[in-house]
C-alpha cells in the first residue's frame, strides 16, 4: 500500500478536473431537457389506450430520463450542486 507521502505527491501531480459539459451550456440543456420531457408529457396522453402499452411505455420512459437529467441540470444552474 502506498503511503500517504506519496499520494500527496501524485494528488498534487495530477491535473484539475474539466468537465466534459461546460458550465455555461448546463442552463440551455437544462431548459432544452425538461421542456422536452413535458412536450413528450402531454404527447403521452394524447396517445390511444392499447392492451399492450408498447408505445405508451417508452414515451413515459423517455420523458421520465429527460425529466431527471433536466431537473439535475437544473439544480446545478441554481448553484444546488447534488
Amino acid at each position: 500500500m502506498a503511503s500517504y507521502s506519496s499520494l500527496q505527491q501524485l494528488h498534487a501531480s495530477l491535473p484539475a478536473f474539466a468537465p466534459l459539459i461546460s458550465q455555461s451550456l448546463i442552463p440551455y440543456l437544462a431548459w432544452s431537457l425538461l421542456l422536452t420531457s413535458f412536450g413528450l408529457g402531454f404527447y403521452f396522453t394524447t396517445l390511444p389506450k392499447h392492451s399492450v402499452p408498447v408505445t405508451e411505455i417508452l414515451v413515459a420512459l423517455v420523458a421520465s430520463i429527460l425529466g431527471g437529467f433536466g431537473t439535475v441540470a437544473m439544480f446545478c444552474t441554481l448553484g444546488v450542486y447534488i
